[in-house]
């Protein structure tokens, strides 16, 4: 059963592959047809936060108090300008590199990235030791994207 379980998960986070690379697509174009990189990510953020509205809405899910959130940490405010730097830069790359370059060199510098976030357990991540295994998996990451941008 717990085999299964995996299984949905990863074909849910394969699915949420999909979704990004279709997200950087539809945001170039709509950049193309507004003629702009920040109107193009304001709108991505706008429609997005009418969708989360209306999510909210449906599951009546109670609006933290103060309290709650004034226990937020200072690095949790900003996940929203890295978002907005984030979509502004796919806007604006994915037409100049293609969707493969960009995506393989994002996901080339996640992987470093949460290494490094596992190793030392940064912003509060669980230490996961980064074994020899890992680092691997993380040069052969880079080789494979590498082959991938230079065709």
């Amino acid at each position: 059963m717990a085999h299964v379980l995996s299984l949905g998960l990863y074909l849910v986070a394969l699915l949420g592959g999909v979704a990004f690379v279709l997200q950087q697509t539809v945001n170039a174009s709509l950049r193309g047809t507004l003629g702009t990189p920040f109107w193009a990510a304001f709108t991505n953020f706008a429609v997005g936060a009418i969708a989360l509205g209306a999510l909210l809405l449906a599951l009546r899910e109670p609006i933290p108090s103060l309290q709650t959130v004034s226990r937020v940490p200072w690095y949790g405010w900003l996940g929203g300008l890295l978002g907005a730097l984030y979509i502004v830069g796919s806007i604006l790359l994915v037409p100049r590199l293609g969707a493969a370059t960009f995506v393989g060199l994002f996901i080339v510098g996640q992987i470093l990235s949460s290494l490094a976030f596992d190793q030392f357990g940064l912003l509060g991540v669980p230490v996961r030791e980064v074994g020899a295994a890992r680092l691997l998996g993380a040069g052969l990451m880079v080789v494979g994207v590498g082959l991938v941008c230079a065709f």
